[in-house]
């Protein structure tokens, strides 16, 4: 390299965009992914090594594909080749072959070379790269968005170790945002800008784990707005949503909004109200609530507040936690709607709550009570002599599979702890317990 392209390279580096100057530059600056880079991790240790086999990397835009190639390619001594997929063709890669093969003959040098969006080749491309990956000649590391299982080549999946890139965390991001506004080296902190709390948090939030979303976004912010009086930047939280083009909610997990906002919430389902109940629903999705901490509030509405009056509900608000588990977003959103609606809409009761609460307080304020002894276990041992189990009436032995029998203890026979309401399913069940009650059910 001489003179003119080692200026020409520190101007591109100081002139590149934030989340491109912010990029780690050994392993040690790399944020998040400790699941596949913390120290002792395999990734790490065969970085650290300079020992690399054919890697895949694959996950979301913005949560570091790249930069782990680039941390590679400081870490390395051998010849470190980038292509994108987007726009290479197959004269690029004779090219970094050919080079390849003389760097290795000449000099045992080796060559990575790193793919971005491989995805993006076709099978006759990939097909290419095929016997120089399994030769050795090239190192393979390709970056996909996309399953690699279903968009690369099986010979080349076979032959690469497969590593998941996770979203980066809040609080991850939380700290990319605090040092790029501040830090002078490589940052924004030569203009003299400042963040509020409010706007960091909701930056890490809607970025959704994706850095250089969130990195962009301070970019347009620091760049575009006006110093105030104070001769500093202020970045707010209105600064931070324009930027980012996303609209502002105010909502702190740990303190009022998210209260205030799951209370209204569970209170349109409660009370009926299908439209705001959604309209809640979409606030918290919006704001970024945990979906699985919604479902687990769906799931207990539909037991408190609908109960057996509609005992679907229940399956519902169930079977729509289970799945929003296992799909995420955003399309757990339709999900949690459907539950949330089917609960809103159903006919409602708290009679199993309050049946619960009440059974709860008599045991708590009376000794607990002895259990009729033909109710009692008569398996075990000795039991017989004891008379356990000893009068018993099985009720299918009997018509229509009742039979009159005492099964509270004597001292709070008569109690009634569970009172169906007339709506829904509850009015068929009050209307059985009445016919039970007067003597039995005729038969049909």
């Amino acid at each position: 390299m001489d003179l003119f392209d080692y200026m020409r390279e520190k101007n591109e580096e100081q002139e590149a965009p934030l989340a491109s100057r912010m990029r780690p530059r050994n392993l040690e600056e790399v944020v998040g992914q400790e699941h596949i880079i913390g120290k002792g991790r395999l990734l790490y240790r065969a970085i650290k090594a300079d020992q690399l086999t054919s890697l895949i990397f694959f996950g979301p835009p913005g949560t570091g594909k790249t930069t782990l190639a680039k941390v590679i390619a400081n870490s390395t001594k051998g010849n470190f080749v980038q292509i994108n997929a987007t726009c290479a063709g197959k004269k690029d890669m004779e090219e970094v072959v050919d080079k390849a093969k003389e760097l290795r003959g000449m000099y045992g040098k080796k060559t990575i070379l790193f793919v971005d969006e491989i995805h993006r080749f076709n099978k006759s491309q990939q097909d290419y790269l095929l016997p120089f990956v399994e030769q050795g000649t090239v190192i393979l590391i390709g970056a996909t968005t996309e399953n690699p299982y279903f968009e690369v080549n099986s010979a080349l999946i076979s032959r690469s170790m497969i590593f998941e890139l996770k979203p980066i965390k809040k609080e991850d991001i939380k700290k990319l945002i605090t040092k790029a506004v501040y830090d002078t080296e490589r940052g924004m902190g030569s203009f003299h800008a400042v963040i509020d709390d409010y706007a960091i948090d909701f930056l890490a939030e809607v970025s959704g784990g994706d850095a250089r979303m969130a990195l962009n976004a301070i970019e347009l912010a620091i760049l575009s707005t006006d110093k105030g009086n104070d001769n500093k930047i202020h970045i707010t939280l209105e600064v931070a949503s324009e930027c980012i083009q996303k609209k502002a909610i105010r909502y702190d997990k740990n303190g009022e909004n998210h209260y205030d906002t799951i209370s209204a919430f569970i209170k349109s389902m409660r009370g009926s109200d299908p439209n705001a109940a959604v309209y809640y629903l979409a606030r918290m999705l919006y704001a970024g609530e945990d979906i699985k901490f919604i479902a687990r509030r769906i799931m207990i509405c539909a037991s408190e507040d609908v109960g057996n009056a509609d005992p679907m509900a229940i399956q519902v608000a169930v079977s729509c936690a289970e799945a929003v588990e296992r799909i995420g977003m955003p399309e757990a959103r339709i999900l949690l709607s459907q539950a949330a609606l089917y609960v809103a809409t159903a006919p409602k009761s708290n009679s199993s709550y309050l049946a619960i609460d009440k059974a709860l307080e008599e045991v708590k304020s009376r000794s607990i009570q002895t259990i009729p002894p033909y109710l009692q276990d008569a398996h075990y041992k000795g039991a017989s002599k004891l008379d356990r189990g000893i009068g018993y009436k099985y009720a299918h032995d009997y018509p229509n599979h009742y039979v009159a029998q005492q099964y509270l203890p004597d001292e709070v026979q008569g109690c009634e702890f569970y009172s169906p309401t007339e709506n829904g399913y509850e009015k068929t069940i009050k209307q059985y317990l009445q016919k039970l009650r007067k003597g039995g059910i005729d038969e049909e």
